[in-house]
């Protein structure tokens, strides 16, 4: 695996001169719902959320930690704008980089872009097993499969954040809290 990891970190290299590092306090919006991503965003320190404004109310749709890239891809790849708002949790350390550096990059190497097509695939089945969840499952079992396969964000995220992403209310969620 770290051998894996170790050639992944090959493949991106080619991006490290390109990246600005930047720090930002927690609940930072760093896209707007709406706007056109213009950056990617790769998390050195810290905790992002992306949520989605319904009638006023925030619905989070995913977290990312350590490690994780996060951009609006659909909005980054096609200028269009985007379908959800990215967010710091925590205060955050960040490496970013433009679209257009991104781009040009990946116009030059077609190893990066089977990783990149390969990051997308694993991205959507992640998204279909978060769909088919809510569809299936009941909060209940919906928190039991959070906690078990990511302890992190019970560990590190505010109860009304996991509430919202589990399509509960933070009474709800104290309530499964405590049955446990």
């Amino acid at each position: 695996m770290s051998k894996n990891a170790e050639t992944n970190n090959d493949k991106w290299r080619i991006f490290k001169p390109l990246f600005t590092q930047i720090e930002v306090p927690a609940r930072t919006k760093l896209l707007e719902e709406g706007n056109v991503s213009k950056k990617m965003f790769f998390i050195e320190k810290g905790c992002l959320r992306t949520w989605i404004n319904n009638n006023g109310k925030d619905i989070t749709t995913q977290f990312f930690f350590e490690g994780d890239g996060v951009s609006s891809i659909e909005s980054f790849m096609t200028n269009k704008p985007s379908l959800y708002t990215i967010e710091s949790i925590e205060p955050c350390i960040i490496q970013t980089i433009t679209q257009k550096d991104f781009q040009d990059t990946l116009k030059s190497s077609q190893e990066l872009k089977d990783s990149i097509v390969e990051h997308l695939y694993s991205r959507l089945l992640k998204n279909q097993q978060i769909f088919f969840s809510y569809l299936k499952n009941t909060p209940q079992q919906r928190y039991d499969e959070l906690l078990a396969q990511h302890p992190k964000i019970i560990q590190r995220v505010p109860q009304h954040y996991i509430a919202s992403y589990l399509g509960i209310t933070s009474v709800s969620l104290s309530r499964i809290r405590n049955r446990r």
